[in-house]
């Protein structure tokens, strides 16, 4: 996709005050006011909210979709699920602006339009994460009586929730370790569960 040096100033800008106000201060009044431009400036480049909001968000799934095109799976599943959630956090880390965009805070009440690439965004993370969780089962080494879908879900559904903590801790504390805890605990409760009970210690 195209985007000029200043739209993505703008883009930026609207992560920026969507982390900090939510949806409802997005406004090209307090857009103008951050960047220090004027209204009229801002819609030479974009000629509503609702653009802005969408240009961002095919600007993250891009960015996302070419981080993890370049994961090659290496048969460690276990390892490559830990990988896949590590460059997530890495991205996020160095972009902690676009945060608001992994929990949609307000922004799918604001058109069909949105909602759709927010669908989008989500869909082309999960292809990437699916087949990995697809295949430890083939290995027997994930829970087979729970779909591999539903595994992707419950997976981003947590990095999601973690995501969320890190935006209302203000990001002050170390994303990529926390991450790290996340990917550990759901690898337990997913390889756990593949043992048989006789096979479990008990406390």
């Amino acid at each position: 996709m195209e985007i000029t040096p200043r739209q993505l100033e703008i883009i930026e800008a609207t992560g920026k005050i969507l982390t900090a106000t939510g949806a409802n201060g997005l406004t090209i009044k307090n857009l103008a006011k951050e960047m220090q431009f004027s209204e009229s400036a801002i819609y030479r480049h974009f000629a509503s909210k609702e653009e802005i909001i969408i240009m961002m968000l095919k600007y993250l799934r891009n960015n996302i979709i070419e981080i993890l095109s370049t994961l090659k799976k290496t048969g460690d599943v276990e390892r490559d699920f830990r990988t896949f959630f590590n460059k997530l956090s890495q991205y996020f880390k160095e972009n902690p602006y676009y945060v608001v965009v992994v929990f949609s805070e307000g922004l799918m009440d604001e058109s069909d339009k949105i909602n759709d690439e927010i669908y989008g965004l989500m869909t082309s993370t999960s292809s990437y994460l699916e087949p990995i969780l697809r295949e430890g089962q083939k290995q027997g080494i994930f829970i087979p009586s729970v779909s591999s879908d539903e595994l992707t879900m419950i997976s981003i559904a947590t990095f999601k929730l973690h995501m969320f903590n890190w935006k209302f801790y203000k990001f002050n504390y170390n994303l990529s370790e926390n991450i790290g805890k996340m990917s550990t605990s759901l690898l337990t409760l997913f390889v756990g569960c593949t043992k048989n009970p006789g096979d479990r210690p008990i406390f």
